[in-house]
């Protein structure tokens, strides 16, 4: 099994993306808890896929991509968008809107290296080595020690919230696949734009189904809005799909693992929110597991 990202034919940003991504990625929480007095979550959603796609196809007709062929490229694509971002973000901001810990909701989402690893197996035929598998449980371990303080004080867990954050965790798991086995060689630009599209046609329906349409247009929400469609929709997707693209499933999904430990030392910056003595042995632990995992 090769390595997540193969340093001797690396160039320097190709070294950078997994931090970069880990950073970009962190910041979904802070964002999410910014936006949470000023919209309701699939709302806000909507409006996030909807100005992404159109910012994507912007950047892609001004480069001169090339768009999927035929019917089948555009369904891959936007199959891979309803799963990676459409299931797996709507799930998430609605088990916390209805009461979810964030915590709790971070320990669930930090379950998906661990579902990658048992299917990427029998669906992509990829081999997780003894090594990754080590890697993946020490950074699951990692993960819990970073959340167990915000477990330990969260009170009472809606049961049905819950099983849709998993559901969620389930769905990326899965759009990883899929974009692994069928984008090898599409123009990541249209991709990501194509997908985008397909998780705002899922959003916007429920959306509209479930909600009042709340968006108060205040500067917290357009500062989030802002930072959602450029930093984590088009940034931090780009490098995700293009980290899938060139390393194993296994071990970019272990990069996950970092998420919540950076999250934390975020929070801790902006917010105040202390960090336990367990939490840092946890962010240590998770650095260790995914540096086994990735070299599995």
């Amino acid at each position: 099994m090769s390595r997540l990202l193969p340093l001797s034919d690396a160039s320097w940003p190709t070294r950078l993306a997994p931090g970069l991504f880990v950073l970009i990625w962190a910041t979904g929480f802070i964002v999410a808890r910014l936006i949470a007095p000023h919209a309701e979550p699939l709302t806000f959603l909507a409006v996030r896929f909807g100005l992404t796609a159109l910012v994507l196809t912007g950047i892609a007709l001004a480069v001169g991509a090339t768009w999927p062929r035929g019917w089948r490229g555009w369904r891959d694509a936007m199959v891979a968008g309803i799963l990676i971002h459409g299931l797996y973000l709507d799930a998430v901001f609605w088990a916390v809107h209805r009461g979810l810990p964030a915590g709790i909701a971070a320990l669930v989402a930090s379950l998906q290296p661990l579902l990658t690893a048992a299917v990427a197996g029998p669906l992509l035929g990829e081999r997780v080595s003894g090594v990754r598998w080590l890697g993946i449980a020490v950074g699951l371990l990692g993960a819990g020690l970073v959340l167990a303080p915000r477990i330990g004080a969260a009170g009472g867990i809606p049961p049905e919230a819950l099983g849709v954050c998993f559901c969620g965790t389930i769905a990326i798991t899965l759009g990883t696949l899929w974009q692994k086995r069928t984008a090898a060689a599409v123009d990541l630009r249209t991709n990501a734009a194509a997908q985008f599209v397909g998780a705002g046609l899922l959003t916007l329906p429920l959306a509209l189904l479930t909600e009042h349409g709340e968006f108060d247009f205040s500067a917290p929400l357009l500062l989030g809005l802002a930072w959602a469609v450029l930093g984590l929709s088009v940034g931090g997707i780009l490098i995700l799909l293009g980290l899938i693209r060139r390393g194993a499933v296994a071990g970019v999904a272990a990069l996950f693992y970092l998420v919540p430990p950076v999250s934390a030392a975020m929070a801790f910056g902006l917010f105040g929110e202390t960090l336990a003595p367990v939490q840092l042995l946890g962010m240590v632990v998770a650095v260790v597991g995914v540096a086994i995992a990735s070299r599995g």
